[in-house]
Order: structure tokens, then sequence, then C-alpha cells
């Protein structure tokens, strides 16, 4: 197994460079760069918790609107698989306004989503307002929080990453309890518009993603240059100009009037000087901004189809593939297991303590561990990503074979512990890619798992419906799941075949 990108022949040469680069910052694994965790743990509190938490509000949607089950179940599948789907695009946004900018447009647009979705009229209107326009607002603020983890942190990646998703978990619990008390205090119309007010909360988490710049020398603690001289404006030095002129001339005969004078035609001068300053800033403004989403643009675009284009990375492709049918290993059992207790008679235990939460409550541990364990020196991160991925493949394999209370619990736990490798996919992400391509890199690995949330609960019952069973659903996700993570596996074995190749024909020439 490979440990990182220089192993596995990755071709962006200038990654190392960056890292050391970056290494001599005294944010980097400190200072600020905690409050970078702090900033996405509420962020994946406010996003990932309260759509895991969306269950309460689709038993309100089902009494409101007397829709199907599976048509309204739409309305959470929407907004998730948006979420992680718009990834790439957001890549765009990141590479023009910046990290700190697009989380901030993401909050108000998510608090909008929630707000409008208030005034919902039927199903189909929460599609737009909440599956959409609040979706696409959480997929703006999500993946910087990620991607600007990723850039603080390096000997503690793993660690960062776990602390700050347990958000997830820790936002199920809270979200669920604020939604019911909303909706039954409030009605979830004012439960929905409360929310949106909450989520306005991701704009301050968007401010707190500071730009990582190194500090220039030579500058004050303003941030000027101070061998410059303060600047003066036209306008200061005409007027300086004119009094010194007038200081000259005082004493002698007709000063009043000569001030007077000056004064008159100084005042339509230095207004029409004014309106050319503002509109010369004007243009200037908005030259700039052109500038920068041409070149935002460019990058974007040299990053996905140009020469450097992260799809000529083959593992880079095998893990696209494995994260097609990963994600929804996970969602599944979520949104199905209730039912296969009511199915299984053990619904009493269930209530008591549900397995869902064994699920999210072993998840957060899981993640801090595994994040641990994958920043020891000793312990490769590749290593613990595909043994975590393999347990989960085995606990999905035995879901179907448990029957009672205290086993179906054993096996949850294990996909809750198993599943904690979430943290570490921006960790395995930038070593593929490295820092400089994250935003990109991992905007397209989270749509592909938005694709897999999206279609994988609608496909587990729609096999239901035809056997009459949920067996069937987990067997062919678990086998979907395997091949992705044997491919996975297959590539960097055939890179290293190829590069030993090429050194036996170099050697051989020679």
């Amino acid at each position: 197994m490979y440990t990182s990108h220089e192993d596995i022949g990755y071709d962006f040469e200038d990654v190392p460079k960056d890292k050391k680069t970056l290494k001599s910052h005294p944010n980097i694994d400190g200072g600020w760069a905690w409050m970078m965790v702090l900033s996405s743990f509420f962020v994946h509190i406010l996003i990932m918790g309260s759509q895991m938490a969306l269950g309460v509000l689709n038993v309100e949607w089902l009494e409101e609107f007397h829709q199907s089950r599976g048509l309204t179940a739409w309305v959470s599948s929407l907004s998730m698989g948006i979420t992680l789907i718009v990834g790439p695009f957001i890549g765009l946004f990141i590479n023009t306004c910046g990290c700190r900018g697009t989380a901030i447009i993401g909050g108000l647009v998510n608090s909008l989503g929630w707000v409008l979705s208030a005034y919902a009229a039927n199903v189909h209107y929460l599609f737009i307002t909440f599956g959409v326009t609040a979706g696409f607002g959480s997929g703006m603020a999500y993946l910087p929080a990620v991607v600007m983890v990723g850039r603080y942190f390096q000997k503690r990646r793993a660690l960062a990453q776990g602390l700050s998703t347990t958000g997830t978990g820790f936002g199920t619990f809270l979200m669920t309890v604020l939604l019911k008390y909303l909706c039954a205090e409030y009605g979830w119309r004012n439960a929905m518009f409360i929310q949106g007010a909450v989520s306005l909360n991701l704009c301050v988490c968007g401010a707190l993603m500071r730009p990582l710049s190194p500090g220039k020398e030579g500058k004050d603690p303003a941030g000027r240059d101070p061998q410059v001289p303060p600047a003066h404006s036209t306008e200061s030095v005409k007027s300086s100009g004119q009094l010194g002129k007038a200081d000259e001339k005082e004493g002698s005969p007709g000063c009043e009037e000569t001030l007077g004078d000056l004064a008159d035609q100084a005042c339509p001068e230095e207004a029409g000087h004014r309106k050319n300053m503002c509109a010369f800033q004007i243009l200037k403004m908005v030259s700039q901004l052109t500038l920068r989403v041409r070149k935002g643009f460019q990058e974007w675009y040299s990053g996905y189809f140009g020469a450097a284009s992260l799809f000529t990375n083959r593992v880079f492709v095998a893990f696209i593939f494995w994260a097609l049918f990963a994600y929804s290993s996970f969602v599944i059992p979520f949104i199905h297991l209730p039912e296969i207790v009511n199915l299984y008679n053990l619904s009493e235990q269930n209530d008591v303590f549900p397995l869902t939460s064994i699920i999210a409550i072993v998840h957060i541990f899981g993640k801090v561990i595994l994040g641990i364990v994958a920043d020891l020196p000793c312990i490769s991160v590749w290593n613990v990503f595909l043994m975590a991925n393999f347990t989960l493949v085995l606990s999905i394999f035995l879901l179907p074979l448990m029957h009672t209370y205290a086993s179906l619990a054993v096996i949850c736990a294990l996909i809750g512990f198993s599943s904690g490798y979430f943290s570490l996919m921006p960790v395995v992400t930038e070593d593929l890619v490295g820092i400089e391509h994250l935003a990109n890199a991992y905007g397209i690995i989270i749509c592909a798992n938005g694709i897999s949330a999206l279609l994988g609960p609608p496909f587990a019952g729609w096999i239901y419906d035809i056997t009459q069973k949920y067996d069937f659903s987990f067997y062919i996700c678990g086998l979907l799941y395997l091949v992705g993570i044997l491919f996975l596996l297959i590539q960097p074995c055939i890179q290293i075949i190829e590069q030993s190749r090429k050194k036996c024909m170099g050697g051989t020439q020679v």
C-alpha cells in the first residue's frame, strides 16, 4: 500500500515546494489554525447536522401536504445531494472569491432557502426553495470549511479534520432536539423561519476563514509601507497649494478679495475632480473584479480540463469511482433502519435507544480516533483509510443477517466507527493532488458522494418494493462498494509496475 503522492508517482511537482513554504508560517498547525477547526465544526453542525435531522420535518410535510412518502422524501434527498453535487462548481467560486467570501455568500443563500420554504404551498415548491436553494447555499459553505482546515494543517491534518467533522454527530443531536421543540411550540413553518435565522451563523463561520498569506516585512501594523509617505489626494494638494499662495499674498492690499475669488473657482473644480475620481475608482474595481473572475475561471478550467487536469491522475479517477458507491453504504442504514426495526418487531427496544443514535455517537469517536491514529508517524493514512473501508463493507454485508437488537447494535457500532474515515477523505485527497488543487479535487469527490446519497436510498426502496426485503439492497450496495475499494487498490499497483518497467527499460538501454 502506498503512503503519499510521491510514492504513487503523482505528477504535480510544485506541491513539496509549496509545503516547505507553508511550514514557516506561524499559523500552520497552531494559532489561528484551531479557529479554522472551530469554524468548520460549527459549519458541520449547521449544515450536515440539520440535514441528518430532516426526518423531523419530513413527518410534518407528510401531514401537511398529504403526498406519497417517496415524493416527500425527495425534498431531503435533493437538499443533501445538491449540497455535495455542486462541489466542482463551488471550486470556481473559491478560485474567484476565496473561501471566506464563498462561505459568507453560502450562509446567506442557505438562510434564504430556509425562510422561503416556510411559505411553501406544496411539496414541489419545497423542491426549489429547500432542495435547490438551501442545498446550493449549504454546498457553498461546506466546501470552504473543509478546504481551509486542510490549508492550515500539515502534521495534524487527520486529527484536525476529525475534530471538525465531529460537528456532524453533535449537530444531528442538537438539530433534532431543536427542530422537534420548534415544531411542537411554533409549528413547522415558524420552525423553518427560525432555523433560517440560525443558519445566518454560517456567515460568522465564514468570516473566521482568514486567508493564509505570509506577512510582508517592512510594514507597519496598519499594513502600510513605512518608507512611502502618506498619499494625499489631488484635492488636498490643490488646496494646500492655493493656501500657500494665499499666505504669500497675506498682508498685501486686496487679499480678502483674492481669497474669495480663489475659493469660488476651486469649488466647481474640486466637485468635478471628485466625480472623476469616483468614476475612476468604480472602473478600477470593475477591472480588478473582471481580471479576478477570469483568473479564477482559468485555474478552475485548467484543473479539470487543461494539460495538468486532475483526471490525468489515474489514482484520483479511481478515487472518484470509489466515492460513487461509498456514501450510500452509510446513508442507507441511516434512512431505512427505523423501518427494518419495525419489520423485526424491535420497536420498543429501539425507542429506548435508537440504532441510528448508536451510529451517530460512535461515528463521533470514530472520526477522532482514526484521525489520531492516522497522524502517528509510523502509520500510513492510506492504510487506516482502506482498513476502515473494508470494515464498513463487512458491516454492510453482516447487517441483513442480524435479527436481534443486541446484534444490530453491534453492527451499527461498527458502521459508526468505520465510517469515521470521512474525516480522512480530505487528507487522502490532498495526498493525491496537493494542497493547491485540494478545492477542485475535493469538490469532485463530494460531488460523487452527492450522487451516491441522492440515488442510494431510492434504489434501496425500489429493491424492497420488488423483493419485499432490504437484504438485497445491502448486498448489492456492499458489493458495488467493495468493487470501488478494489479498483482503488489496483490502480496504484499498476502505476508502480509501470514505473518499475520504465526503470528497467532505461537500465537496459544504458
